[in-house]
């Protein structure tokens, strides 16, 4: 007896794992309809944290990081504070000129095309390095990227980038350094990449477990929310980072549910004629995902 409830037990498994395997089959193939069906250039990369049922499409395909970028700066703001170097209560003033990393010529930003123009308010004044951190990811302000990036240095990101494991994923400058843009000089990102710094955090491994969880919580008071969120119940934490430049749409981060059950989603875009409609298409991804850990 004990024999032939051991081997139903065994049937029973792989049974279920079958059945995982040709459901995670079934949704990748839903997605890939939805990014052929789509104009323009996609990548979708998806893990669950319980089952590890994984898939990459496109995931090493190299894109524009836009926004993305400042992820990996604030994973690199909570190292250089775990070193003691600074503290998020540290003072920070609020200056509006930057050096090219082409020359070291001066440039500005434009507060009409910052999502954060409020910050411009504070010019000449002082913020503390945590406040800027939220504007850099929850308002995705340029000003306060640029800020903390020449405080931190770009060098160093990149540095801790490989350290963690990254293949494709560089901040090479801050936002709109037009003489490095004309010679391509971007902060590139693939999905792959964005899925090791996501898991990293919900895993907690990335410095320590207190890091990672102020660091979700950041994230997770995201404003741009049309992306991965936008269809999701409003009860689903959504701790991620969106990014945004012509013909490019971006999000990615850890989607958590109610009941503690964590996924990790990364979706991105480029060559987009359209950003609503690509927008739109990401959404619909985001949404065929959660169903498929739901259900």
């Amino acid at each position: 007896m004990k024999y032939v409830i051991l081997l139903i037990g065994i049937v029973t498994a792989g049974a279920q794992s079958y059945g995982q395997e040709k459901s995670l089959r079934e949704i990748r193939r839903q997605v890939q309809q939805v990014i052929d069906t789509s104009q323009g250039n996609f990548a979708v990369v998806f893990k669950d944290l319980k089952s590890n049922n994984y898939f990459s499409i496109n995931g090493e395909e190299v894109f524009h990081a836009a926004s993305t970028m400042k992820t990996p700066v604030m994973m690199e703001v909570f190292k250089q504070v775990n070193q003691g170097k600074y503290a998020l209560s540290d003072s920070v003033l609020i200056n509006n000129e930057f050096n090219s990393i082409v020359d070291g010529s001066p440039f500005s930003l434009d507060s009409s095309s910052d999502s954060d123009p409020d910050l411009y308010k504070y010019i000449g004044s002082k913020l503390t390095l945590a406040s800027l951190l939220a504007r850099m990811i929850d308002m995705s302000s340029n000003l306060a990227t640029n800020t903390i990036i020449k405080i931190i240095g770009a060098g160093n990101v990149n540095n801790t980038m490989v350290k963690l494991g990254v293949k494709n994923l560089k901040v090479l400058r801050g936002v709109e350094d037009q003489k490095a843009f004309d010679l391509k000089l971007n902060n590139v990102t693939t999905a792959d990449d964005q899925l090791i710094l996501y898991e990293s955090l919900a895993k907690g491994k990335f410095i320590n477990k207190h890091s990672c969880r102020q660091m979700i919580e950041i994230l997770s008071k995201q404003k741009h929310n049309e992306i991965i969120p936008a269809y999701l119940p409003k009860n689903v934490l959504v701790a991620h980072k969106t990014g945004s430049i012509t013909g490019v749409e971006h999000d990615g981060g850890i989607i958590i549910l109610p009941n503690g059950h964590r996924y990790i989603l990364v979706l991105l875009s480029k060559n987009l004629i359209d950003e609503k409609t690509g927008i739109e298409a990401l959404a619909r991804i985001s949404k065929l995902i959660y169903g498929y850990v739901t259900n």
